[in-house]
């Protein structure tokens, strides 16, 4: 009995409280009783162990265990790779604690040789998590989503403004910019915090180098009442504008990692700069050139709220959406979505169709449209989400009244029949893909997947023969189909915030 009971306590692993990144603090090779009070030990046991505690060996471990605790949070929160220079310089001194740890001397006493051991493992596990992070497959896939968006931006804004043209904002530009924001929201993290943090900044950057290319204003001249040359306030303000260009295309090169010698807060100064310059401008009352300069300080305070991002994913833990409010909220409102759902369906199956919740999944919808996503590009995701998961209900309603309702005539067409009977097994199908919670591995998945394939198929078939109204049902059938389609792809993608 004494015997198994040792051999438990061999395989317990050291506890892990506090900050120290260690778990437990060192005890010259103790064994912990995990679950209950500590055992009374033996006075001769104590001496032992304060001993080993003054141990010149245990005493370098303890110097190793506070050096791993200032390097741990830098670790858990490093959202770089691998040849970043911060990844170099924590993976060097990793490097060199492990060498420390394995140059201790234990003089082959158990307790001492313990502790090295739990030394080694802690700084490896380190190691390990610092690479695991920094070659991650989501991590390299926003590395390449930002590459493909600095090379967009650079061909189109930035090199343009330095060759001294200007920048070719389009959009096609716009668009592919807004379709980068939406791979990258849809990144999986597995949670994990250097992960999310990646894709915090790579967004928050995207995101304000679209509002700086969607807000820019065009350099104007105001035509004055004036009698003979243009105010001089005009002209200056229009200096001050071709100044403000130049500083948007480098506030984008900056936020885009497209300037190596520019920073946030030389930028910062010469726009102050700017805004100093307008203040001082007599503009004789005038309440055209006044409104002129207002706009102009406008552009130049857009510019410098963007200026803040410099150090945005540091400090911060806004890519923790988890604790954010709006999501919570629109989490509500998916929970109240779900019970539902389950009693529309449970209604159908029994074929009832009474119960019609319509009225309160609009107001759903409206409070979903009121949820403040404060540009973030995932809060918008998940809030387009709850939506389609509502509308899909709605539709699926809609589409089961309007079967129970049908009354076909002896003179429909026979196309038109043809669409119905889509239609009904189309709405059998949308049943079954509301209430599908499983992943695309699954048999069940695939069914589904084949069979509104093959309805889709079946409406390809159809041949109107010149009906106008088989036409339009038609395609109407073909868009409900696909979006049946659609939304069994985003309940199985396992996007996450």
């Amino acid at each position: 009995m004494m015997r198994r009971a040792a051999k438990k306590k061999k395989r317990s692993k050291p506890q892990r409280t506090g900050n120290s990144l260690f778990g437990k603090p060192f005890d010259g090779g103790k064994r912990m009783d995990h679950g209950g009070p500590q055992q009374q030990q033996h006075p001769m046991d104590q001496q032992q162990q304060a001993y080993h505690a003054h141990h010149p060996a245990m005493m370098r471990l303890y110097e190793v265990q506070k050096e791993v605790a200032s390097l741990g949070p830098q670790v858990c929160t490093f959202s770089g790779l691998q040849d970043d220079r911060d990844y170099k310089r924590l993976e060097r001194e990793l490097t060199r604690l492990l060498l420390d740890v394995d140059q201790v001397d234990t003089e082959g006493k158990p307790e001492l040789q313990g502790a090295r051991k739990r030394a080694a493992q802690e700084v490896e596990g380190l190691l390990r998590y610092l690479e695991e992070n920094a070659t991650h497959p989501s991590r390299l896939a926003i590395e390449q989503l930002s590459n493909e968006a600095r090379r967009l931006v650079d061909e189109r804004v930035v090199a343009p403004q330095r060759a001294g043209g200007a920048a070719e904002i389009s959009d096609e530009l716009v668009d592919a910019l807004q379709e980068l924001v939406l791979k990258l929201t849809q990144v999986k993290t597995e949670g994990r915090v250097p992960l999310r943090k990646a894709r915090y900044r790579a967004l928050t950057r995207l995101c304000a180098v679209q509002d700086v290319i969607e807000g820019r204003t065009q350099q104007q001249t105001l035509s004055l009442p004036l009698s003979g040359d243009t105010h001089e306030a005009v002209n200056r303000i229009n200096q001050v504008m071709v100044k403000v260009s130049v500083a948007r295309s480098q506030l984008v090169a900056l936020l885009m990692g497209l300037s190596g010698r520019d920073s946030c807060a030389h930028l910062s100064r010469i726009l102050t700069e700017m805004q100093v310059e307008l203040d001082a401008l007599d503009v004789s009352g005038n309440a055209a050139i006044r409104n002129y300069r207002k706009q102009v300080v406008e552009e130049i305070n857009g510019l410098l709220k963007h200026l803040d991002l410099e150090g945005e994913g540091e400090d911060t833990r806004r890519y923790d959406l988890a604790q954010n409010n709006s999501i919570r909220e629109i989490e509500a409102v998916r929970a109240h979505v779900s019970h539902l759902r389950e009693g529309v369906l449970r209604h159908c199956a029994m074929g009832d169709l009474g119960f019609r919740p319509k009225a309160e999944l609009q107001s759903l919808l409206t409070h979903l449209d009121q949820v403040d996503t404060a540009k973030n590009p995932c809060i918008r995701e998940a809030r387009r989400r709850a939506v389609v998961e509502v509308q899909a209900i709605i539709t699926f309603l809609d589409l089961r009244e309007a079967l129970a309702r049908r009354q076909p005539g002896p003179s429909e067409h026979p196309s038109h029949r043809s669409v119905w009977l889509v239609l009904g097994s189309l709405s059998d199908l949308q049943a079954q893909v509301l209430g599908f919670d499983g992943k695309r591995v699954d048999k069940s998945y695939m069914i589904l997947e084949e069979l509104l394939t093959k309805q889709l198929l079946a409406l390809d078939a159809v041949d109107p023969q010149g009906d106008e109204s088989t036409k339009v049902a038609r395609k109407q059938a073909v868009k409900f189909a696909q979006n049946i389609l659609n939304y069994l792809d985003m309940k199985t993608d396992e996007w996450e915030y």
